[in-house]
């Protein structure tokens, strides 16, 4: 998503090598990395954590190399991928944390900036997930 709030280009991103074929020191198929990804599904880990689990514990790099398909569509194919997807999931989550915190903070001014400024992402996600049908055309998120 792009930066909708703050004067910087955001363009920082890290490059993924132009190679796109398995390393030669990778001792894992694919089938081996997709029962990897179950199993952390199984678990509770978002597609995004498996990802870092994958790259930091196992020495996969780019899980799409390995297996050729991504780890969301993985998931998704076996039926284990979540209903909402995860960027706008944690945007929520940190809507009802800010809203949580203005029931006991009342005054605070900027709090209640930065929860409209959240909530304006979200209904923007919410509104480009309605059209590539991620999301069913009728659900709608509550400001309560």
């Amino acid at each position: 998503m792009v930066r909708m709030h703050t004067p910087g280009k955001g363009i920082a991103q890290s490059a993924l090598p132009y190679k796109r074929s398995v390393p030669n020191w990778q001792k894992l198929t694919g089938d081996e990395v997709k029962e990897m990804i179950y199993k952390l599904s199984k678990k509770g880990l978002t597609p995004s954590q498996i990802g870092v689990i994958l790259r930091d514990s196992h020495g996969v790099n780019q899980v799409r190399h390995v297996t050729g398909t991504k780890i969301l569509r993985i998931l998704r194919a076996k039926g284990l991928a979540s209903k909402i997807p995860e960027d706008l999931y944690h945007l929520i989550k940190k809507a009802v944390a800010i809203r949580k915190h203005l029931e006991k903070n009342r005054q605070d001014k900027d709090s209640k900036y930065r929860l409209i400024l959240i909530e304006s992402r979200i209904h923007k996600l919410a509104r480009y997930y309605k059209t590539k049908s991620v999301q069913p055309p009728n659900r709608k998120y509550k400001n309560t």
